[in-house]
């Protein structure tokens, strides 16, 4: 019996000579790993390039939740990028989200919602603007963290006029005092953040202007927050292609 669903590659491994072993997210079954033979091929038809990293596609697969490794019949581009793979910036920004994806989503388990999301997510990358394409990474780190039940809380509207208050990491929240601990974030970094909360749309991204060094800091900052709320978060490591690509 096959299915039906989408899914986003997360990671290709070449197996053998001619097969790839695939991990895709997909909208049915959540995190799973395929094994796809005879697609490695000199032929200019070569189904290989449909597992990139970052392809959304449409498949038909065989599902047996007693094994680890699941095969594909058929897939296809649903849909097809016009820039994501020509686009050197793009490209990294769309390797950073599914690396956070891949790090974080550890569990087979349907989730539609978080699907759709990550998929709006690379379609909007596919079409954005230079700027929306160097914030995009910070507000899918910020919104991706909602799925996994610590979200950043009480976004400070009431803080405006405040002289001084702190995103606290540990605890995911803004405060008007100085944590304790050591993961925190002052108000200019922290206001930043509070501004990325507001944004209900990738489009509105547009708006918000933030500078290199900074857009850098605050990436770091957020991987801690991963870190700190994730067990065994691995260090990302598209981070470091991000800040060469955006210097």
């Amino acid at each position: 019996m096959t299915h039906k669903t989408k899914a986003i590659i997360l990671k290709t491994i070449k197996y053998g000579e001619t097969s790839l072993i695939v991990t895709a997210m997909t909208e049915l079954f959540g995190v799973q790993t395929y094994l796809v033979n005879g697609v490695r091929t000199s032929k200019k038809n070569s189904k290989a390039s449909l597992y990139q990293p970052c392809s959304i596609l449409q498949m038909e697969v065989y599902h047996n939740e007693q094994k680890n490794l699941q095969r594909i019949k058929e897939a296809e581009w649903a849909p097809m990028y016009n820039n994501l793979y020509y686009d050197i910036a793009k490209n990294c920004v769309g390797l950073y989200i599914v690396e956070l994806m891949h790090n974080s989503i550890k569990q087979p388990e349907t989730n539609a919602d978080l699907y759709n999301f990550c998929e709006d997510a690379l379609i909007h990358l596919d079409a954005a603007s230079a700027i929306i394409t160097a914030n995009l990474p910070l507000y899918f780190s910020i919104q991706f963290s909602y799925f996994f039940g610590f979200k950043i809380n009480n976004f400070p509207i009431q803080f405006d006029e405040v002289e001084a208050y702190f995103l606290d990491l540990n605890e995911g929240q803004f405060v008007l005092q100085q944590p304790p601990a050591g993961n925190f974030l002052e108000k200019e970094d922290a206001s930043i953040i509070a501004e990325l909360l507001r944004i209900q749309q990738p489009a509105d991204l547009e708006q918000v202007k933030i500078n290199r060094q900074r857009r850098m800091k605050l990436l770091q900052s957020l991987e801690i927050y991963y870190q700190l709320h994730l067990p065994d978060f691995r260090p990302l490591k598209s981070l470091e292609v991000l800040q060469n690509i955006f210097d």
